[in-house]
């Protein structure tokens, strides 16, 4: 069995397919499935987004695609996984943070003791677009006393604000694609 690629040795670019007018007319979806359908492309997109933040003390990833990079980097920095879940999916007590969607609102949820004061924690999503999701599962970290060392994404839609929306946070993408809104 060789050993996975380096992360400079794969071109991610090649495993992102674009599929036109979904979910709705005039939106371009960046597919993930087919990184995610090769071993070699997906240990290399774990193993880029590993080397653009320093190991911390938790991962905090968003359901449901942010799973698929957050408990792979909990496992190579040996670190809790924490999930951001949709309301109502966490048993027990919970934190919860609203926020804003084209028409309406949502929210995300973690366990009101998944992390405590003082933890250095990296937060996980496949995709960064307005940063509505994104800045919600910041403030959750942050209600918990615990500090984001770094925002992590696979990909990055530039000109929709996302990057804006996060700062003075650090945001770590590895593809990023330019789109307006």
């Amino acid at each position: 069995m060789s050993a996975p690629p380096r992360p400079a040795a794969v071109d991610l670019r090649r495993f992102i397919r674009d599929v036109p007018d979904f979910p709705e007319k005039g939106i371009l979806f960046k597919d993930i499935t087919p990184l995610l359908g090769d071993p070699a492309a997906l240990a290399a997109a774990v193993g880029a987004l590993a080397a653009r933040a320093p190991q911390p003390d938790a991962v905090v990833a968003v359901e449901s695609r942010g799973f698929v990079f957050g408990a792979p980097l909990a496992l190579h920095w040996g670190v809790p996984f924490v999930p951001a879940r949709k309301f109502g999916k966490l048993p027990g007590r919970t934190l919860r943070e609203a926020y804003a969607l084209e028409y309406g609102e949502d929210s995300l949820e973690i366990h009101d003791d998944a992390l405590t004061a003082g933890m250095r924690v990296v937060v996980v999503d496949d995709l960064l677009a307005t940063g509505g999701t994104a800045l919600a599962t910041a403030r959750l970290v942050e209600r918990l006393g615990a500090g984001v060392e770094a925002m992590l994404f696979l990909i990055e839609l530039t000109g929709l604000g996302g990057r804006a929306k996060l700062a003075p946070r650090r945001v770590e993408s590895l593809l990023q694609y330019a789109v307006t809104s």
